[in-house]
């Protein structure tokens, strides 16, 4: 009996197949995240050739150290987003959590201590916002806009407007000096970074995550409590927001009582530029950190190109809008797709 024994050109052949699907796949897979990648070095071209100044040590190391709060923000919003949900109130918990540090701090206690304790407040204020949206079923718009205003206007009343000061001599770069704080700032949101973006990827309560957003009863039925994971992952953004307002806040002398002012807008913005659908059950970790480097870097390289910084939040709101309208196109173009299969 003869046998059939593939050929070396057969097996080139297949592989260079499957090599082809692979990465047809992951550019369709990672579109947005690409784009948003490419956008991003484009921009840094641009600087680079008409404002090559912008490349100076001390601006690169404050643009980065002045990102780190947006960043772990943008985490946090990632995971609310992957749910299919938003938060509004980022910026006025962020405000709530700076005064905390600062007053906290001026009573002499630890600044370990008061980095727990700043988690802690930034976890109820985050508690607070899942238990409306996740048990009583309000929508997380309108439960967000709520405790955006009552927050920002309940401190403002609590300080008077006024800034924290007189802060101990061991707060501002947790007593460290100013080169290695910045490196501690650093090190902090890097490892932190890290360690969510290896959970979404390899724990099952990223899949979870993933699974709520995707489908809510399909998740129900699978075995997961939605309303648990929508819960939690409001409470982690309280408690990254409460971090990140603890780095930005040792980086001054005194604690302003106005911070977080369109930290939302920021933090919304990097996530779906970076790729995230806002329907939920799409979106990653590293698209998230190409959106903040991206709109990060818009402000300052507007003031260094002679452009008026204040087109940044106008190109930040543009950049909502289009990735909205571009998932409703998305998700018609695939319901089309669908029911033409099904009809076949």
């Amino acid at each position: 009996m003869a046998t059939f024994s593939p050929s070396f050109q057969d097996a080139t052949l297949y592989t260079t197949n499957v090599s082809k699907i692979v990465v047809t796949n992951f550019l369709r897979d990672y579109r947005r995240e690409l784009s948003a990648l490419f956008a991003y070095f484009i921009l840094l071209v641009v600087v680079a050739l008409l404002a090559p100044s912008f490349y100076q040590a001390a601006n690169v190391r404050d643009l980065v150290l002045s990102n780190v709060p947006v960043l772990l923000v943008a985490v946090g919003m990632t995971l609310v987003i992957l749910v299919g949900q938003i938060d509004i109130s980022v910026g006025s918990q962020f405000a709530i959590c700076s005064v905390a540090a600062g007053v906290l701090a001026k009573t002499g206690m630890p600044i370990p201590l008061v980095a727990l304790c700043v988690a802690i407040v930034g976890a109820a204020l985050g508690a607070m916002n899942g238990a409306l949206v996740a048990r009583l079923g309000i929508p997380s718009i309108v439960v967000t806009l709520a405790t955006m205003v009552a927050l920002r206007d309940a401190l403002r009343w609590a300080t008077e407007g006024s800034w924290v000061q007189n802060l101990p001599a061991n707060f501002q770069w947790f007593g460290l000096g100013q080169a290695a704080g910045q490196g501690l700032i650093v090190a902090m949101a890097s490892l932190i970074f890290a360690a969510f973006a290896w959970g979404l990827k390899n724990l099952a309560a990223g899949r979870e995550i993933y699974a709520t957003g995707s489908d809510t009863e399909a998740a129900r039925l699978s075995g997961i409590h939605p309303q648990r994971v929508v819960f939690v992952v409001f409470m982690l953004l309280g408690v990254l927001t409460g971090v990140a307002a603890l780095l930005n806040s040792i980086r001054f002398i005194e604690v302003q009582g106005n911070a977080g002012v369109g930290l939302e807008l920021k933090a919304i913005a990097a996530v779906v530029v970076g790729g995230a659908a806002v329907s939920g059950g799409r979106g990653t970790l590293a698209g998230t950190l190409v959106g903040v480097a991206l709109l990060g870097t818009i402000g300052t390289a507007l003031t260094f190109l002679g452009i008026n910084s204040f087109w940044e939040k106008a190109i930040q709101g543009l950049i909502i809008l289009a990735a909205v309208v571009g998932d409703v196109i998305a998700g018609r173009t695939e319901g089309h797709a669908h029911e033409r299969f099904i009809t076949r």
